[in-house]
């Protein structure tokens, strides 16, 4: 039986074998956190360590490839062109965006390791909440501000105040995956209404409140 699967091990070509480990990783970073240790990791792929170091040499630049894998590959640059798109009525571009986006952030992966590294500090978090901030925040204050009539943000400056109001809306859509996956409760099967509502009424009372953080920052 060891023979065998040992065999089995020896035929894979060394991308497949990347692929093999990477998987496993996820599954076994979002399971126990980073404070896992690597010799489990490769007694549960059922290789041995220093195979395993072959691959990546260090257990950060494993990290960094788990990153890469559940973050970035699953990072969609047209996510921002809908943002910017006036040819849509601005709700339904948000709406589209948040469909599409809930369901690449709100799986058991994403969500376990994402908590995980914050509360570890590995340090991607930042990285990653660096992107949503500079590829639909930012652009979706010069839209806001667009739809309003109020200064556009190359006569002024997007401000902490002002973003704040688009990090209390993301939060609040994305706050069902820490319910299921961190807290372990219940969440509506159907997010998609609830989405929609979020979005109409973070619209339909932001304008009073955005003229006023704006004429605080001017």
């Amino acid at each position: 039986m060891n023979t065998a699967k040992q065999s089995k091990r020896l035929r894979l070509s060394p991308e497949e074998r990347e692929k093999q480990i990477v998987q496993e990783a996820i599954r076994f970073f979002a399971e126990v956190g980073f404070d896992g240790q690597t010799r489990e990791l490769a007694k549960r792929l059922g290789v041995t360590q220093p195979l395993l170091y072959r691959y990546f040499p260090t257990k950060q630049d494993l990290i960094d490839r788990v990153y890469e894998e559940v973050y970035l590959t699953r990072w969609k640059p047209i996510w921002e062109d809908w943002i910017k798109d006036r040819t849509q009525p601005l709700p339904d571009r948000l709406k589209r965006f948040y469909h599409e986006y809930y369901p690449v952030i709100v799986n058991y992966e994403w969500m376990r390791i994402f908590f995980q590294a914050g509360m570890r500090n590995v340090g991607f978090n930042r990285r990653y909440l660096k992107l949503v901030r500079e590829h639909i925040f930012l652009p979706l204050c010069a839209e806001m501000r667009h739809e309003f009539g109020l200064p556009g943000i190359d006569k002024l400056q997007v401000g902490d105040a002002e973003l704040e109001l688009y990090w209390g809306l993301h939060g609040s859509i994305i706050y069902d995956g820490i319910r299921k996956y961190i807290y372990g409760l219940d969440v509506p099967p159907d997010v998609e209404p609830t989405i929609d509502a979020k979005i109409d009424t973070f619209i339909g009372g932001l304008k009073p409140i955005l003229q006023q953080v704006l004429a605080s920052a001017g």
